[in-house]
């Protein structure tokens, strides 16, 4: 089954919805929820956090580092004055 083709700005408004309502993801699981691949889509998160759009914490776990991600407040302001906007002028596209 393919899926259906998301646009940037929705994975993006998807990613800020997830992290408010679950407060805080590791990467794993945020990518999961969002059904985002790992390799893929985590320019996306870096790029996000670059802008200061979410928080980002790394968790030292054994040999291996955990990336935990949160939404900023610019991510919560983002999300309500641009984003939510946004989708209410060009809603996504209906599954017929």
């Amino acid at each position: 089954m393919a899926r259906e083709y998301r646009d940037r700005v929705y994975i993006r408004k998807d990613i800020l919805l997830k992290l408010s309502e679950y407060g805080e993801l590791n990467q794993s699981k945020l990518m999961s929820i969002c059904g985002l691949n790992n390799v893929k889509h985590k320019g996306i998160l870096d790029d996000m956090v670059e802008k200061n759009i979410l928080n980002l914490e790394k968790e030292p776990w054994g040999n291996k580092i955990i990336l935990k991600y949160k939404i900023s407040e610019k991510g919560i302001r983002i999300m309500k004055e641009v984003l939510e906007p946004y989708e209410e002028l060009f809603p996504r596209a209906s599954k017929k």
